[in-house]
């Protein structure tokens, strides 16, 4: 009842719309009538109260509660038209006419750069054109370039943060990992707008995530206007593989669409090394697959002014894959005194396919012009995987003479997901502070199943014991409060409160095995800013985060990897929270200084062992630390001369990890140093050259520690025909030294160091072609399609 008590008031402001009245009028010249006059309502102090501009026809139509006003209406080229109006009932001021400035301005050309970094309140917006170096590529390579985002080992995370979620158009994408990464590449670069990052989301966005939420922003096109662009691109690193976008938006009065696709063929080159230190010897483990990149994906996007205060909209995308591969294996096995005792050869090919495909309908709607608006989004997601995994593993002779067969075996393991999520969001501007608010209900269901074969007779048998099927299911809803406050021209007040209430259910059908949790938590926000002057100001927010357990890190079942490594998640994992603080200095907008103290509590995660007396590596999750988590860094952005736009970051981490008593391992802690900087320069007017390093000392924290990474690329981009085709030159990571090596643990006295290459270094040469009438026609525009605008901006 308490709960029922606390929504219902959470949602009292809907009740709270005040009383209001009509006032309409027409503005005409002698000629015609004027669209897109600004029509602007002040207090008699001189406050803007409410403002618009007219229909096509010169029309306008506004909401005022009772009371005196001034009312003034203008454009370019005209005589301002005033009045003093008193609203004790609704006020048609019928056909007003304006007279044309003596002084008619025949034309204004305004030509400015892009900011390639703005902060706001709540998060950090990165404009992507700006980047010679994500030209031709996709959405990983666009956050590869944002500042303080790092993509590595298949993770997506923030300096500072754990692994991040991901919104396109600020609705989540349910995937994670490897998933989440073939997602990410389906998306053109060409084709997102902004990336925001948001290290401490606000109460409207969902509180799972510990490494907070970056939200792609993809490009709506011009008003009145249609355009297609088709990307050819070529990558080669040791193998090839080419890949065609095209991407066609059309946006003409009422009617906004987009549709784009892509298709990409070839294939990439894996290598992992592992050394595991048994007490009777060193098994050295060499790894080196050959991975198909084939996959297609699609979007399309609709939306319909059903009116100048309503719109609807639906979006798809679709993204299907068929990642297969040869995989060899090669684990030289040492005795005590380092002398080679035999060879372990693991050959196998892992056929793959797995598809995602997300629904979204929505309805946007302003209820009147005081800014009251409600959005409602209903989305359906669902994730379809299959993999056939065949391997043997072959024993011999340190003369490479055959001795054994040791394992051979045939993995069938399907993973399906679906998800249904329906919310409201609704913004309630107040007297006093500026309201949002809504609420979110979530179902999530899972269901993965392995089928273990035995083939070692020749004939495929099939093993129970190996052999399983995991469901679980999850269960969310949600409600939010968020309110800004604008205290006085210096300082700023966000506030907001989350609570969600969780269920979940998991069920393995092998092992008979039932798991059920339930929780009820809040998730407070609060953002602070402080504007001295143009020079200085000041940034402070604290969030809560909750960070769930993905599905298979759930699944108890042990899925074997090769003939001496397997695989198991945990039913009993239980969520981490992790509260966040961050302070930011900005000097002259230029200059950022940044400093977070993070504290995760009953942390999770991969914890690799082995078992010294099978010579077995055991990939396991668990519940298994407390971490204070801290930094200090400077972020410099400028243009440092007319042809020089430079994007520099320096950071100081560190790190204090506890061990619950059930870990055989000893914390290790060690600070780290991250440069980066990024510069574009514009060799001309048609020609852009980038330049990116990277660097990050070796560190040690908690579990792990991690050897040095550093990286070279530089970027070429040209522009032709009126910058209607464009060819760049990237060449990544030149010196091969981006990709994870000295990945190292020590448990039950068992170290292991692994390297992990995923075709680091490569060359991409890309062609873009642009064509379409990008001209707006001002007495065309529709007024409807502003709140399409500000809905990207949320």
């Amino acid at each position: 009842m308490k709960k029922v008590n606390l929504f219902l008031l959470l949602l009292l402001p809907l009740c709270c719309m005040a009383q209001s009245l009509q006032l309409k009028g027409k503005v005409t010249d002698a000629a015609a009538p004027l669209a897109w006059a600004n029509v602007v309502i002040t207090s008699p102090e001189g406050k803007i109260i409410t403002g618009m501009t007219t229909l096509e026809d010169g029309s306008f139509e506004m909401e005022l509660n009772k009371g005196t006003y001034n009312l003034k209406i203008s454009f370019l080229g005209y005589n301002d038209w005033q009045k003093e109006i008193t609203m004790d009932t609704p006020v048609d001021l019928g056909t007003i006419v304006v007279s044309e400035s003596a002084n008619t301005l025949q034309q204004v050309v305004i030509k400015t750069n892009k900011k390639m970094v703005e902060q706001k309140i709540d998060r950090l917006v990165y404009t992507v054109d700006n980047n010679a170096a994500a030209a031709g590529g996709d959405a990983i390579n666009a956050m590869s370039t944002a500042p303080g985002l790092v993509v590595q080992n298949n993770a997506i995370s923030m300096l500072g943060k754990g692994a991040s979620r991901v919104m396109i158009d600020g609705r989540i994408v349910a995937l994670s990992g490897e998933e989440l990464i073939s997602f990410l590449k389906s998306i053109s670069a060409s084709d997102i707008k902004n990336i925001e990052i948001i290290t401490n989301p606000p109460a409207k966005y969902e509180a799972a995530g510990d490494g907070g939420l970056i939200n792609i922003i993809l490009k709506k096109g011009a008003s009145d206007s249609w355009k297609n662009s088709t990307t050819l691109t070529y990558d080669q690193n040791t193998y090839g593989s080419t890949t065609l976008r095209n991407n066609f938006l059309y946006n003409k009065d009422k009617l906004k669409f987009t549709v784009s696709g892509t298709g990409k063929s070839g294939n990439t080159q894996s290598r992992q090394d592992l050394d595991t230190y048994y007490p009777g010897g060193l098994w050295e483990l060499k790894y080196k697959g050959k991975q198909k990149t084939d996959h297609a994906s699609g979007r399309i996007t609709a939306d319909y002014a059903l009116s100048d205060r309503t719109s609807i909209g639906a979006q798809y995308l679709g993204n299907f894959n068929s990642p297969d591969s040869k995989d060899k294996a090669v684990i030289n096995i040492f005795n005590t005194g380092k002398t080679l005792d035999s060879l372990l050869i693991n050959n196998g090919r892992n056929k793959q396919h797995s598809n995602n495909q997300t629904y979204n309908a929505h309805i946007i709607s302003k209820l009147d012009t005081l800014g009251r608006n409600i959005a409602i989004d209903v989305d359906y997601f669902t994730f379809d995987a299959k993999i056939d995994n065949r391997f043997t593993a072959e024993t011999f002779s340190p003369d490479t003479a055959f001795l054994n067969v040791n394992q051979a075996a045939r993995n069938i393991s399907n993973q399906n997901i679906n998800n249904f999520t329906i919310k409201a969001d609704m913004e309630h501007p107040l007297a006093f502070a500026s309201l949002s608010y809504g609420a979110k209900v979530s179902f999530s269901n899972s269901k993965g199943a392995i089928q273990y074969y035995n083939t070692i007779s020749g004939s495929p048998e099939l093993d129970p014991n190996r052999s399983n099927t995991f469901e679980y299911r999850e269960r969310n809803q949600a409600v939010y409060i968020n309110g800004t406050k604008k205290i006085n021209d210096k300082f700023n007040v966000q506030l907001g409160l989350r609570l969600e209430n969780t269920q979940t259910e998991g069920y393995s059908q092998t092992l008979n095995q039932n798991n059920t949790n339930n929780y009820f938590k809040l998730f407070p926000t609060v953002y602070l800013s402080y504007t001295e002057n143009d020079n200085h100001s000041f940034l402070f927010n604290y969030g809560k985060r909750i960070n769930r357990p993905g599905f298979r890190d759930l699944n108890p079942f042990r899925a074997y990897l090769n003939s001496n490594s397997y695989s198991e998640g945990n039913p009993f994992l239980q969520p981490s929270y992790n509260d966040n603080f961050d302070l930011t200095y900005t000097y002259k907008g230029k200059l950022r200084t940044n400093a977070f103290f993070n504290v995760i509590t009953n942390g999770y995660g991969v914890v690799f062992s082995s078992n010294a007396a099978t010579n077995t590596q055991i990939i396991s999750r668990e519940n298994y630390f407390k971490e204070y988590y801290y930094g200090i860094g400077e972020n410099y952005t400028a243009t440092i001369a007319p042809w020089w736009q430079s994007q520099n970051l320096i950071y100081l981490l560190g790190s204090k990890t506890v061990f619950a008593t059930n870990i055989q391992a000893v914390p290790m802690n060690k600070m780290q140093v991250y440069l980066a900087t990024n510069n574009t320069f514009s060799l001309n007017k048609q020609t852009k050259l980038q330049l990116d390093y990277l660097y990050c000392s070796p560190y040690k924290r908690g579990l792990y520690e991690y050897g040095t990474v550093s990286g070279l690329n530089l970027a070429v981009k040209r522009s032709f025909l009126n910058d209607n085709m464009q060819v760049a030159i990237l060449f990544n990571d030149i010196f091969n030294t981006t990709y994870l090596k000295d990945y190292t643990s020590v448990v039950n006295g068992i170290k292991q160091v692994y390297n992990e290459n995923n075709s680091s270094r490569f060359v991409r040469v890309s062609l873009t072609y642009n064509f379409g009438n990008n001209k707006v026609k001002v007495d065309q525009r529709n007024f409807g399609n502003e709140e399409e605008k500000k809905r990207t901006e949320n």
